[in-house]
Formats: structure tokens, C-alpha cells, sequence
């Protein structure tokens, strides 16, 4: 007994269906044999019927009604066939084997060949109970002498042959359910294991062990399915492994600037300073207090982005004074490493969208620029439109550049390529995220050396759309 289960569901829907499919096909089989059988038969006698029909019209059974008889028994015998003479009533009158019973014929062929046609019953003969089949046909001599021609054969070696298929081909089919049964097994064998090894697994990594993989070489659907188990354990203990270093960088990027603030606030309570060294203390705590309210905002705004929970005000923008105000809040720290800012921008690009969470994005990819340009150098910022519908922001320096293997990672969450230069890992994965909240995509280009270039697409305002004539861009500094 196979045990409840998607094996047991496999064997009995395979079995099912090859059984149905078989049942149909022997049983048109054998009917087909049957008929083609008894209708053999059949045409034989018709045939027969037919050809001595035409000796009787050009022939001559004229005479007494005994010679006439004879004349019939002689003409339509029929070899291996009884042939009977019959009153229109029924009555035997004579028959070929000599025996002539007192009895009338109530079989169905007698009306129907004293109606014209060509009469045929199958069925048991009385008395002897044998399977025969019996063919009657009307016959007019001298247009007023009326006889029933009756053949009646035994259909008894037919029937034997046709229970001899019968039989054979129910011994093919049992065959071929045996032998579907145990590919049935076999192929439910193949599906049930892998994924009973692969629910093990699951299990082991629903408890926490994701250090567990799924081993063997499975194919097609379950082959996927346990690669994409295997994958989603490594994004896991990847994950786990960025969080953990997320945790430890952020511990240090917070402790530093609590530390600084900590201690100069002792020193500032112990008094005794004069005022330019209080205006240093001071001026260092609220450096480090706004990198502190930086961090936290950026986590904030990270938990909502998971949450979903980031609403966005949104209303028709300006980008090239956007932009504007990006550089402005930019300035200040790019004068330190004597960078150039350059905007190119067309005049009369409005897009809808939330101006502050979009400064957010233009502004943390401007300090990235910055960040990572070398002094002296200079970072360009154009906007212009693509089409009728979308209009890009671009921001290309010419400074260290990303390698073409954290390219790919380096918008992951807590992705930081060079953890010693702090932060949270978290501006370009927000930054991805408020774009796509816009409806737009962020992508990025970079080569090691030699710098990157970040597009922000976004679609234009609606009142903007078809307006794709693009003006002539202008240098600001």
C-alpha cells in the first residue's frame, strides 16, 4: 500500500490514466474484430443470396413445388451453412441438412424478408442453445410461388477466436499496467526524493542553519527550485555577514562623534578656556552633532523605505533650480578640495515629483562625487531630456572609479567599498529607492582610474510631455 502522498498521486493519476486510455483502445478493438467478423459473414451469405438470385431470373425452376425446392436448396446452398426454405409465415418447409422440424421461425430476419430486405438475427438457437446468425431473403419464382430463403450459421468457432483476442489482449494490457506501474514508480521516485531532501534542507534553514546547502545534480523545475533555495541561503548569510559589519561600522561612526561631543563638553563644563578655544568646542560639537543627525536621519529614512512607509510630497519641479540648490549645499565642501562644479542644464525641465527627497538623491551623489574625486579636478552636472517623456540627470567626475566587481554590489544595502571611509553604506540603496519611487531608474557607469557617471532618469511632468525640442544647455560655475 503506497502511503498517502504525492508518490501515491503520481502512481494512481499514471495508472489512471494509461488504464483509461487502454480500456478504450482494446474495447474498440474487439468491437472492431466483431463487426468486421459477423459482417464477413454476412457478405458472404448476401453475396450468395445475390448470385443464385440472378441464376433464378434467367433460369428455370419451373414445375412442381418439390422441384422447385430442390431447385432453391441446390442453387442458394451455401457451403458450411444450413440453408432453410420457409412458408412467408415461417413454417419450415425444408432445409439443406434434411432434418425438417415442426416448428415456425419468429426470429426478426423472417419480417423483415417478407418486407423486402435482407433480414439478420444474432442470437441463440433454440433448443441447442448455439450462437448463430441467421440471413433470410425472399424468393419469387414465376411471380407467385413466394419462399423464405433462411442460411443460418454457427457462430460458435468465431466467437471462440474473438474470446481468444479477448483474452490476449487483455494479457497485453495487464502487461502494459505492470509495466506502467513500475515507470510510474520510477518517475515518482525521481520527483518525491529530491524534494523530500529538499524539504529536510528547508527545514534545517528554517531553524536558522543556513550554512546548509542542497546537494545533488537535480534537473528542470526541481533543479531550479533547489538552486534558488541554495541562493537565497548564500543572499542570506550574505546579508547576515553585511548586517553584522553594518552594525560594527555604524558603532564606530556614531561612538566617534559621541566621543568628541562627550569630551569637549567636559572640557567646556571645567571652564577656564578663553573664547577662541570654547568657539573650537563648540564648533566641533555641532559638526559632530549634525554628522550625528545625518546618520540617524539616514537610518530613519532607510527603516521607511523597508517599511514602505516613505510618503512623498509631491508637486511640479524645477530641476534646473533643484540642481542649483544641490551645488549651492555642495559648494562649501568642494571649495576644501579645490574641485570645480559645472551645471549644464537646459532651461524649463519640470518633472512631478518631491523636491526634497530628490535633492536628497542629487545631493548624496554629488558627495559621492566629491568624496571621490581627486582635488583640482571637476564634476559636471547636466540635465536634459531624453524624449517626450523622460529627461535625464547626470553626474560624471573624473575620480578613483569602481571596479567592475562592486559595480554591481555597490547599491546594495550596507554595500560600502572601502569601509574605512565611513558611513552607513545605505545613500545610493535609499537613493536608488527614492527614484524609484519617482517612477525613475538610477544607473551607473565607472571604470577603475578613471570615474563614474551616475544617470537619474526621470519621466517628465505631464504638462511637459511632447515638448521634446531640447534647448541649448548652459554653463553655470
Amino acid at each position: 500500500m503506497i502511503k498517502k502522498g504525492m508518490r501515491r498521486q503520481i502512481v494512481l493519476h499514471y495508472i489512471l490514466v494509461v488504464f483509461v486510455a487502454l480500456l478504450l483502445v482494446e474495447t474498440t478493438f474487439l468491437l472492431a474484430i466483431r463487426t468486421y467478423y459477423y459482417d464477413s459473414i454476412y457478405t458472404k451469405i448476401t453475396t450468395q443470396i445475390s448470385a443464385a438470385e440472378s441464376m433464378v431470373k434467367y433460369g428455370n425452376l419451373n414445375g412442381t413445388s418439390a422441384n422447385q425446392l430442390q431447385g432453391l436448396l441446390e442453387l442458394f446452398n451455401l457451403e458450411n451453412t444450413e440453408l432453410e426454405v420457409l412458408t412467408l409465415k415461417g413454417d419450415i418447409i425444408t432445409s439443406s441438412t434434411g432434418f425438417q422440424p415442426d416448428r415456425t421461425i419468429t426470429t426478426s430476419d423472417v419480417p423483415e424478408a417478407v418486407g423486402g430486405s435482407i433480414g439478420r438475427w444474432v442470437g441463440r438457437q433454440a433448443g441447442t442453445n448455439e450462437s448463430v446468425m441467421a440471413v433470410s431473403k425472399m424468393v419469387r419464382i414465376n411471380t407467385h410461388d413466394s419462399y423464405v430463403l433462411r442460411y443460418l450459421s454457427s457462430m460458435e468457432g468465431i466467437n471462440k477466436d474473438l474470446l481468444n483476442l479477448t483474452l490476449l489482449s487483455l494479457g497485453i494490457g495487464v502487461a502494459v499496467l505492470t509495466i506502467v506501474l513500475l515507470l510510474s514508480f520510477g518517475l515518482a521516485n525521481s520527483i518525491v526524493r529530491p524534494l523530500n531532501n529538499i524539504t529536510a534542507v528547508s527545514a534545517q534553514m528554517a531553524k536558522g542553519k543556513f550554512t546548509t546547502r542542497i546537494k545533488g545534480d537535480y534537473r528542470y523545475e526541481i533543479g531550479g527550485l533547489a538552486s534558488t533555495l541554495n541562493y537565497m541561503a548564500d543572499e542570506i548569510v550574505r546579508s547576515n555577514q553585511i548586517k553584522d559589519d553594518f552594525i560594527s561600522s555604524i558603532s564606530h561612526e556614531l561612538r566617534t562623534p559621541l566621543t568628541s561631543i562627550k569630551g569637549w563638553s567636559e572640557t567646556l563644563v571645567s571652564g577656564g578656556y578663553d573664547p577662541e578655544e570654547t568657539k573650537l568646542g563648540v564648533g566641533i560639537i555641532s559638526r559632530e552633532s549634525d554628522r550625528l543627525i545625518g546618520l540617524v536621519e539616514e537610518i530613519l529614512d532607510f527603516s521607511k523605505l523597508q517599511q514602505n512607509e516613505m510618503k512623498l510630497s509631491m508637486g511640479q519641479v524645477d530641476i534646473k533650480v533643484l540642481l542649483q540648490e544641490t551645488l549651492l549645499n555642495i559648494w562649501a565642501k568642494a571649495e576644501k578640495k579645490r574641485i570645480h562644479l559645472l551645471l549644464e542644464c537646459e532651461e524649463t525641465i519640470f518633472i512631478k515629483g518631491d523636491a526634497n527627497r530628490l535633492k536628497q538623491v542629487f545631493l548624496n551623489l554629488v558627495d559621492n562625487a566629491v568624496k571621490f574625486s581627486p582635488e583640482d579636478s571637476s564634476i559636471v552636472l547636466s540635465a536634459e531630456r531624453l524624449s517626450g517623456i523622460e529627461m535625464a540627470v547626470t553626474v560624471r567626475d573624473s575620480g578613483i572609479g569602481i571596479s567592475e566587481a562592486h559595480l554591481s554590489r555597490v547599491r546594495d544595502r550596507f554595500f560600502q567599498v572601502d569601509a574605512l571611509n565611513g558611513g552607513t553604506g545605505l545613500g545610493l540603496a535609499i537613493s536608488q529607492q527614492i527614484v524609484e519611487l519617482h517612477n525613475g531608474k538610477l544607473e551607473m557607469d565607472s571604470e577603475l582610474g578613471k570615474g563614474t557617471q551616475v544617470t537619474v532618469i526621470l519621466p517628465l511632468d505631464d504638462s511637459q510631455q511632447g515638448n521634446t525640442r531640447p534647448g541649448n544647455p548652459q554653463l553655470t560655475s
